[in-house]
């Protein structure tokens, strides 16, 4: 199978415009823009020859060929092996909530559609709700109908708005949130389909779901007991 992964990129913000292009280019047509700072102390940034300033973030959705191509032109034509050019790294996808949303994130790209397929021995999932903005609320409402955690909501911009409504048959907005819950494995399922009912893509909400492999966890202790005694 031609597995799918998340891609991150993080680089200095003057580097938005050549990476809007670069994506452009290897027809990625969904991203998601996050700002932020950086946290490296100086003897790093001088070894990484990185400056202190704000930092962007870019999320997409790429198959491992096209991470093959991305990764061999993210040295030649980015240079991200470059002094204070940035980072790039992949991280495995478990499950897409649907499979036109896969078909939607993943859109210009060669994708074999199978059965789900999740990593072995992971107790623990990364659920990941990309909405439109100002439907926090709504998601975490139908979350928790499913006796969800509570989660945490960073801002972004998106693209690829004309693709969804070609793929999804609906309108999306720039701005969006994302929503991070972690989740016992056992729930993953019944938590993503009370989201995708309550707060999909059929909804004001515009949800697109899922999930990330979580190979080990701190400080949940209180959550499982609370599953365990049904509190």
């Amino acid at each position: 199978m031609n597995a799918v992964y998340m891609l991150g990129i993080i680089t200095n913000r003057g580097m938005r415009e050549k990476f809007i292009q670069f994506f452009k280019l290897h027809n990625i047509h969904v991203t998601l823009t996050v700002l932020g700072e950086g946290t490296a102390n100086s003897a790093i940034l001088d070894y990484l020859g990185m400056e202190a300033t704000g930092k962007t973030l870019y999320f997409a959705f790429v198959t491992w060929d096209t991470w093959k191509l991305l990764k061999r032109d993210l040295y030649a034509q980015v240079r991200i092996d470059a002094p204070g050019r940035g980072i790039a790294f992949l991280i495995p996808l478990s499950s897409v909530g649907g499979k036109k949303r896969l078909q939607y994130i993943t859109v210009g790209q060669e994708l074999s559609i199978e059965e789900e397929s999740t990593l072995q021995n992971t107790d623990y999932e990364l659920l990941i709700t990309i909405a439109n903005a100002g439907y926090i609320e709504t998601i975490m409402d139908a979350a928790r109908s499913a006796k969800a955690p509570g989660g945490t909501v960073i801002h972004a911009k998106g693209t690829g708005a004309e693709h969804a409504k070609r793929f999804l048959g609906i309108s999306l907005a720039e701005e969006k949130e994302m929503i991070f819950i972690v989740v016992q494995s056992r729930q993953k399922n019944t938590i993503m389909k009370a989201i995708m009912e309550q707060a999909g893509t059929k909804s004001p909400a515009g949800g697109i779901i899922f999930s990330l492999p979580v190979t080990s966890t701190a400080g949940l202790r209180l959550l499982e007991e609370e599953l365990q005694t049904g509190e």
